[in-house]
């Protein structure tokens, strides 16, 4: 078996929103990460380096993005793009491109109580003990979105 040399784990995960600060506001609100610290703008006017460097529209700005802690886990990096080619709907899990982000906690009765008496749209009411209607033993789960629609778990 071949593996990356030196290969730890996951430090972090990148995703892109609509308004940072709303996305940080969520996470260290409602989820309680801690806001690590913010960067940019970033921009080549001129050159390719964004479409070098990260496979996007050469003229594509990140104005602003944001580096979080989420308890023992890995970090999250928000951005904020803007770009002539761009996307403004997330992908459904069915999508190619569909992620999720899924977060272990110890009670999951309490933590979803709690994500409801902050409005947090749960979807389906919380699965137990299996995955689908016709499965067997699993863990428990339960989906649900941030106020601009991206997919957590």
């Amino acid at each position: 078996m071949s593996v990356v040399p030196g290969l730890r784990g996951v430090e972090h995960v990148a995703f892109t929103v609509p308004d940072v600060e709303e996305a940080v506001n969520f996470f260290v609100d409602v989820l309680g990460c801690e806001r690590f610290y913010d960067m940019g703008p970033f921009a080549d006017p001129d050159g390719n380096w964004m479409a070098d460097n990260l496979d996007v529209h050469p003229r594509a700005e990140i104005p602003t993005f944001a580096l979080l802690r989420c308890a023992n886990g890995a970090n999250f990096e928000i951005f904020n793009y803007e770009a002539p080619d761009q996307t403004k709907r997330w992908p459904r899990m069915s999508d190619w491109g569909g992620t999720h982000i899924a977060f272990y906690v110890d009670d999951i009765d309490s933590a979803l109580a709690y994500l409801e008496s902050k409005n947090v749209r749960v979807l389906g009411q919380g699965k137990k003990d299996g995955f689908g209607p016709e499965s067997g033993e699993g863990s428990s789960f339960a989906h649900f979105l941030t106020p601009w629609g991206q997919m957590l778990e």
